[in-house]
């Protein structure tokens, strides 16, 4: 009942006070109905509870306090989302009137009332668009409504329509003949023209290849999975969400992700998703108890409270991007971080205070759906995804302010958006299900909803037809919304397409099945008008502007705009050389080098984003046999049924181009490039990029900076022959902090993606040779040149320097990258790694500590200092070669014109790196100690975002560690003969890992069928011609109110989905599989670990005992059991893929406990590297008592497990394994847990087909 549900979070009840102690309770605002809230609401209603329509959670604290009541509380709320209340509520019910639409008198008063409306509404217009706007209404002879101010301020602000980069550039007084934009797109007259799509607002794409895939049947309703061939091109896109992350970091990040997603997924007529990467520049940490030296503090550094600090930004950004990856089933694979504060030489402070947080993606798109059709009359305008909210209201104009901290801090947090992963996912089923209709994609066209919400969405829908659009259409999240709000809030987890009247049952029949919200807003008119009809509001006179709050012509606001005009000076620029302490060694250099977050480990991002969902990711961050995460390239499949795919990798070097902004940017095309090349890809000239700005270029000197990074990116991208194919900029990187405006360096983020023929052979930077017979040789890029500056021991040393490295002999490069790639094409290399941050000596360890194994180095000194051979940060690669192959490799290299040194070769599993310069030691330490040293910072992260003692374990584990323990007792190539019996892989909303569940049963001679829980509850499936039930992974409804309980009380709850369990169940000729979610279930429906108390179950499932998800490759042992799914796979102990939050299995009791484990109940037990069951994390992610990883019924039939052999049933998606094993893993051994299961079933009694 509503009006007795909950209170809300949004706001902090303190309606009881006695003698210092306080009930205070935070909830959420009334009138805002929560994503949690709409999973409760779906949790209820799936479970037959239908009068439900809001549940909200509330937060209460007992504060025992005396003084500052109110300021400690502020501490604890959101108060974007979350106020205080000042006694307890009884109905969610609010008495607020949305705010009415009112005429900007233009026409009367001129251009001082539009500014009135720009100061009221925060419109961020300069003074350009002031007399634009003001000439364009009187022109045409009317008033604009403040809702149609509120849209022009939106769709053409900077961030909408990139006037800097369109525009025309005067420097010192000299006008350039071309735009930036201009530079750009000529790029691609220097590379093979291979893109199908290029600069469209959502993504660009390259040709790919013709492939077999999966599909559903019908996927309207529950059907068999089959196989089609189609051609398919590969599709990558990237922005930053950089304001909405300084005010919001985990907010900002989740709606940066959701936004890109969108993106992917908005490409011609819907691209499919694949994976992401992500990247994060914030300002110096200062993490508490752990003091960085060159970290500036004291008097005259402070931070604004406007922006979240650095600290805050690079946990919860990254928990943020991380969280919306994981829930809605996207690996991300890729990235960067970075952290940096300075006074500079000439005094200026420069330092992230607004962050810069950077989403990229890939996906493929089918060759029908890569052009959309031209909008016509009649068509349906439809809004696909979740209600309508206050939120994100203003964003576009909002970060598009030249200063971050000029505008209202209300403002400002009004601009963020909050994300709901969940909404985002039944949104891609619904349009992937469209994708893949047999009878044609019903999607004529498809934006998704982003900077100025609904206006600018769908003006860029309709154009140039036009459109009618009705208010009333709209479902609301929030009644309480005026007409302005719903107009240009930019809301998240919300497209908007167009089809044909004849497809609408087909996408509402979709829709239903996927309970994605769809709402039929308009239709498109011919007349070239954007038309809102407010039917609540206004007067019901025709005239009445209050009914028509916009009524414009496109092309007035989206047509041919004059050219803004920019005016930019040079500044003069101090640097100093860079001075070092005198008597400064190489070992005191790396205890701050290897500490600084650019050279750091990454483990602390890595540790916490599923890097295996999809079952498509040959290439992830993490390799070698500990798992560390070094590789710069990844790579996925675009079928599981072919080894092509796609790879990206990533390169920036914005503290290079503080020293020279030409240098910086040529930096990063060639780090992406070196970073590029250790996958397999099919030509240089075939590699696109997308280009990515972070500048504060509206400041005096910085366009200038823009200016000439660009035009040296460009050049330099013509002579190695790859080009720019997309993407973004964010030009207000700057904020006010106190008297001063700290600028962010400026950055340019380069993602490089092409097309891979052989997605086996990428080179990973991992050691791995026998003791003593890898050699190490190094190729430098740049030879004879090693420049410090902008590198990570000047900034170590907190200075700059005066020279840094730089790409000047593109040929070079070219010759490099074509040699490298045949040399991987003939399987010649068994390691690589580029140079990059912290030097030729960082590159060397971090092979080192990947490969767990010493190394003994001999350099000659060429003429320069040790710290410059050592720490220079000059383009180049490391490879390790076996002895067998070291001459054949060298010749290659020098037949090309590229040296190549042997400078060292690799030693065992040894705990020693040793580094002599013109036969002087200069280093000899342990590996371990090194290692420490380059872990250090990031477990100091994870001590901030995790349970300290599991930290703490991991930290005293990777000293003493040697390589997982994998052993094979069986001959995966053994197929046992199976006809095709049918399976049921079972789906609720949230779950993630249906996909690759359905190829492994297919693989294994299943007739797979794809079937939600919808199908179920609405009774038009039975499940009595199945033998089989798979219940997959992922988070159903969000895990709100506990991981699987949702789907629990769907099953237990809902008479019809009850009653088909229940006969499923007690038949004797069926197998059920439960894997991650699906092994909660299991669990909590007492189908496995039967309770031996009385109970159903003796055992649930609670959060991990490192208090967060976690995704890990471990080594599961197989241990002899009943289990119908593991027979004949006792004894071995393989390596999986583990990606959950809430996998700790608690038992009622140790005698329940007992006697599981006694009874061979538990088959599955993660292995320490000695091959015993452990509670060590992370060798046990989640701290099982016993090691137990699964858990099985009495009689065998039914299997829940945490770990996903669907992840790795194909040798490529095993991110490491020894080199003695390789040859077993094709196919992979767990394919045999799947031929196992329809074996059985084909020797049992075969049920009645489905007519």
């Amino acid at each position: 009942d509503p009006g007795t549900a909950a209170p809300t979070p949004t706001q902090v009840d303190v309606f009881k006070v006695f003698s210092f102690v306080v009930a205070a309770v935070l909830r959420l605002r009334l009138n805002f109905s929560t994503a949690w809230s709409t999973n409760a609401v779906s949790i209820c209603q799936s479970a037959g509870l239908n009068n439900v329509t809001r549940v909200e959670l509330s937060r209460r604290f007992l504060i025992k306090f005396q003084d500052s009541l109110y300021k400690l509380i502020e501490c604890l709320y959101d108060s974007m989302t979350e106020c205080i209340y000042q006694h307890p509520i009884t109905s969610f019910t609010v008495e607020i009137k949305p705010q009415p639409v009112f005429e900007v008198d233009v026409l009367g008063k001129g251009r001082p009332a539009l500014e009135t409306a720009n100061d009221e509404l925060g419109l961020a217009f300069d003074s350009w668009d002031l007399d634009f706007y003001t000439s364009m209404f009187q022109r045409i002879k009317r008033n604009p409504t403040s809702v149609e101010c509120f849209d022009l301020a939106q769709s053409n602000s900077e961030h909408s329509r990139h006037w800097f980069f369109r525009g025309r550039m005067e420097i010192e007084g000299q006008e350039q003949k071309e735009t930036l934009f201009s530079l750009i797109m000529d790029t691609q007259q220097h590379s093979n023209q291979n893109n199908v799509i290029k600069f469209c607002d959502n993504s660009s794409g390259i040709k790919g290849m013709e492939l077999e895939c999966v599909y559903p049947r019908d996927p309207s309703q529950a059907s068999s999975y089959e196989t089609r061939r189609s051609l398919r091109h590969i599709i990558f896109t990237a922005e930053t969400h950089n304001f909405p992350t300084g005010v919001a970091p985990f907010s900002g990040a989740t709606t940066g992700t959701g936004g890109r997603i969108r993106d992917v997924q908005s490409a011609g007529k819907g691209g499919h998703v694949i994976a992401g990467t992500a990247g994060y520049c914030f300002g110096n940490l200062h993490i508490p108890g752990y003091a960085l030296p060159w970290e500036s503090s004291g008097d005259g550094w402070e931070y604004p409270s406007s922006f979240a600090p650095p600290l805050q930004v690079a946990i919860e950004a990254s928990d943020g991007a991380s969280d919306y990856g994981n829930k809605f089933g996207e690996p991300v694979l890729s990235g960067f971080a970075r952290s940096f504060g300075m006074r500079l030489a000439n005094g200026e402070r420069r330092e992230w205070i607004k962050p810069i947080m950077f989403s990229g993606g890939l996906g493929s798109i089918e060759e029908t759906h890569v052009k959309k059709d031209e909008a016509e009359a009649g068509m349906e305008v439809v809004k696909i995804g979740g209600p309508v909210y206050r939120i994100g209201v203003g964003g576009g104009a909002a970060s598009s302010v030249e200063v971050q901290g000029d505008n209202s801090s209300d403002r400002d947090l009004g601009a963020v958006q909050r994300g709901d992963a969940e909404m985002e996912q039944k949104m891609n089923r619904a349009l992937r299900a469209c994708l893949e209709r047999s009878s044609g994609n019903p999607i004529c066209s498809i934006h998704d909803q982003g900077a100025g919400g609904n206006g600018n969405v769908l003006k860029e829908l309709s154009e140039p037809a036009g459109a009618v659009i009705y208010c009333n259409r709209f479902k609301k999240g929030d009644p309480t919304l005026s007409v302005l709000e719903l107009w240009g809030a930019e809301y998240q987890e919300s497209n908007a397409l167009l089809l044909h009247p004849s497809d609408r049952s087909f996408l509402e029949a979709v829709c239903r099945r996927e309970k994605c919200p769809v709402d039929f807003v308009g239709n498109i008119t011919g007349d070239g008008k954007i038309v809102l009809v407010d039917d609540e509001g206004g007067s019901g006179d025709e005239s009445d502007r209050g009914r028509h709050p916009v009524d414009l012509q496109l092309e007035w606001v989206l047509g041919k705009m004059p050219q803004k005009e920019f005016k930019m000076e040079r500044l003069a620029v101090t640097h100093q050389p860079l001075a070092l302490p005198p008597g400064l060694t190489v070992k005191d250099a790396l205890d701050r080098v290897l500490r600084l977050p650019a050279v750091a480990s990454k483990r602390y991002l890595t540790n916490k984003v599923d890097r295996s969902v999809t079952g498509l990711v040959a290439q992830q961050q993490c390799v070698g046999p500990l798992h560390t995460p070094l590789a710069d390239v990844a790579v996925v499949a675009l079928s599981p049924f072919s080894l092509e795919g796609a790879a990206t990798a990533i390169g920036e070097q914005p503290i290079k181009g503080l020293v020279c902004p030409a240098a910086g940017a040529r930096m990063a095309v060639g780090e992406a490039l070196t970073n590029l090349v250790f996958a397999r890809i099919t030509a240089l000239k075939d590699v696109k990029c997308s280009g990515n700005w972070m500048w504060a270029a509206k400041l005096p000197g910085e366009g200038a900076c823009l200016w000439d990074a660009c035009k040296a990116m460009c050049e330099v991208m013509g002579q190695l022959g790859v080009a720019i194919d997309g993407g973004k900029d964010s030009l207000s990187m700057a904020a006010r902090v106190g008297k001063e405006t700290v600028k962010a360096p400026g950055a340019l983020v380069i993602s490089a993606y092409a097309v891979c023929p052989d997605i086996t052979a990428t080179v990973t930077p991992d050691l791995e040779d026998p003791d003593g017979k890898g050699v190490l040789l190094w190729i430098p890029l740049s030879p004879g040149r090693h420049r410090l500056g902008g590198s990570a021991l000047a900034q170590c040393y907190s200075q700059l320097g005066d020279c840094s490295p730089d790409l000047s002999q593109p040929e070079l490069l070219t010759a490099c990258f074509d040699t490298t790639q045949t040399l991987i094409h003939d399987r010649l290399l068994s390691a690589g790694h580029d140079i990059s941050d912290g030097g030729l000596i960082s590159c060397l360890l971090e092979m080192a500590f990947a490969g767990n194994r010493g190394i003994d180095v001999e350099l000659t000194s060429q003429g320069t200092g040790v710290m410059e051979l050592l720490f220079s940060e000059e383009l180049g690669l490391v490879l390790e070669v076996s002895q067998l192959h070291v001459e054949t490799v060298r010749q290659r290299y020098s037949d090309a014109g590229v040296q190549c040194h042997r400078v060292g070769k690799t030693c065992g599993f040894g705990p020693e790196v040793s580094v002599r310069v013109d036969g002087q030691e200069v280093l000899k330490e342990s590996l371990p100690n090194l290692r420490a040293l380059w872990e250090d910072t990031s477990f100091q992260l994870e001590r901030l975002q995790a349970n300290e003692v599991c930290v703490k374990q991991e930290e005293d584990g990777l000293a003493k560690r040697t390589q997982p323990y994998f052993k094979l007792t069986f001959d995966p190539s053994e197929i046992p003969t199976a006809v095709k019996p049918r399976v049921a892989v079972v789906r609720e909303e949230g779950s993630n890992g249906d996909r690759e569940m359905s190829v492994s049963l297919y693989m294994a001679g299943f007739e797979v069928w794809d079937v939600t829980m919808q199908d179920l509850c609405s009774g038009s499936l039975t499940l009595d011609s199945f033998k089989v039930v798979v219940f997959v992974g992922g988070f159903s409804y969000a895990d709100v109110l506990g991981s699987a309980k949702g789907w629990a009380a769907t099953v237990a709850y809902n008479p019809k989905a009850k009653a088909e369990f229940d006969r499923f169940r007690q038949r004797d000729d069926t197998l059920s599989l439960g894997v991650c979610n699906g092994c909660q279930l299991l669990a909590l429906l007492g189908w496995v670990g039967e309770g031996v108390t009385g109970a159903d179950t003796d055992v649930v499932l609670t959060h991990n005992k490192s208090g967060r998800f976690e995704s890990r490759f471990v080594s599961v042992g197989i241990q002899e059991s009943a289990s119908v799914w593991l027979r004949g796979m006792g004894g071995s102990a393989l390596g999986v893929w583990v990606a959950h939050g809430e996998g700790l299995m608690q038992f009622r009791s140790s005698q329940a406990q007992d006697q599981i484990i006694s009874g061979g109940l538990a088959p599955l037990r993660y292995l320490d590297d000695q091959g015993h069951p452990t509670e060590e994390y992370p060798l046990n992610p989640n701290g099982s008592p016993g090691g137990i990883a699964g858990l099985c019924s009495r009689d065998g039939r039914h299997l829940a497990m945490m770990p996903h052999p669907e992840r790795c049933t194909l040798g490529w998606q095993w991110p490491w394994a020894p080199r003695d094993l390789r040859p077993s893993l094709t196919p992979s051994p767990w394919l045999r847990m799947f031929k196992n299961a329809a074996a059985w079933c084909s020797n049992t009694h075969q049920s009645e087909e489905i007519q």
